[in-house]
């Protein structure tokens, strides 16, 4: 295993008041059953293993990681945690054939193993959540507790529109792609999201080549009504008005006992733009 290292000082969101601690930001490869996957990791100069759970941090599609960089000193301060890029995506080497959400699932468990976590909380985010829950269905005993940021919950008009209408759209030879992926970019760009921000996200959303839509197809197509309810941890669920507001909501009836909180004024780029409340909203669930 190889890594890149940064120390970075971040206000300890705990307790009665708050505390400078160095947070500790890597980059490494870990073995899963697709080749390497790219992982990013933060934690406090002790360590981690000794503080509070393991979280693993899980992005949506076709992003990468880098979703989660402004969240990993805010919530590395007290505890390790793990942002890996899913299988084909970010710097992960890509699975022979298309996989399943139950399969991107299965390559982030053996990250835990690799690493012999006893226990990790989950976070995951559009794709990220259903691949967290399909973690904490396999790995009731692992898996602690589970905040996913919107779900993925589709019905069968919307299966087929998207296999109408395939996202991320093919490449094109005139580039037309390129339009058609900053316009949709552009259209739901989340309120204090900068031009700036909104670029480098969207770089991020081309380097996946022409299986960027395995995860995007993955997800509409989880069996979410069957899948959810057997999810038996602690859950929380944040609701960012993005494309999968209404969505979202599905997961009521099928998330018994779970925490919500809608996050009407939020959308996509909240991690950069909302990075204490997430936090906050994280470390109250979490602890």
């Amino acid at each position: 295993m190889s890594s890149r290292s940064s120390t970075r000082s971040s206000a300890r969101a705990s307790g009665g008041g708050s505390s400078a601690a160095a947070v500790n930001l890597r980059r490494a490869y870990f073995d899963c059953r697709y080749g390497q996957l790219h992982v990013r990791t933060a934690f406090p100069n002790t360590g981690g293993f000794d503080e509070r759970t393991t979280l693993l941090c899980l992005h949506q599609s076709p992003m990468s990681s880098r979703t989660f960089l402004p969240l990993l000193p805010e919530i590395g301060s007290d505890r390790s945690v793990y942002a890996p890029d899913t299988p084909g995506f970010g710097d992960s080497d890509v699975p022979p054939r298309q996989p399943s959400i139950a399969d991107y699932a299965a390559a982030i468990g053996d990250l835990i193993d690799g690493l012999r976590l006893r226990q990790v909380d989950l976070l995951g985010y559009h794709t990220g959540s259903a691949i967290a829950a399909e973690l904490a269905i396999a790995r009731p005993t692992h898996v602690k507790r589970v905040a996913f940021v919107a779900l993925p919950i589709f019905d069968r008009e919307e299966r087929e529109a998207f296999a109408r209408q395939p996202w991320p759209v093919p490449v094109r030879e005139d580039g037309g792609h390129l339009l058609a992926e900053w316009q949709r970019s552009v259209q739901w760009r989340g309120p204090g999201v900068t031009l700036e921000q909104l670029a480098e996200s969207f770089g991020d959303k081309l380097r996946n080549g022409p299986r960027a839509w395995w995860g995007a197809h993955a997800a509409v197509h989880w069996p979410a009504a069957e899948r959810l309810p057997l999810v038996t941890q602690p859950s929380l669920v944040l609701r960012p008005r993005d494309d999968l507001w209404e969505h979202t909501a599905r997961g009521a009836a099928l998330l018994k006992g779970a925490r919500w909180h809608d996050l009407p004024e939020r959308g996509f780029g909240l991690f950069a733009t909302a990075t204490a409340e997430i936090a906050s909203l994280l470390r109250k669930f979490y602890d």
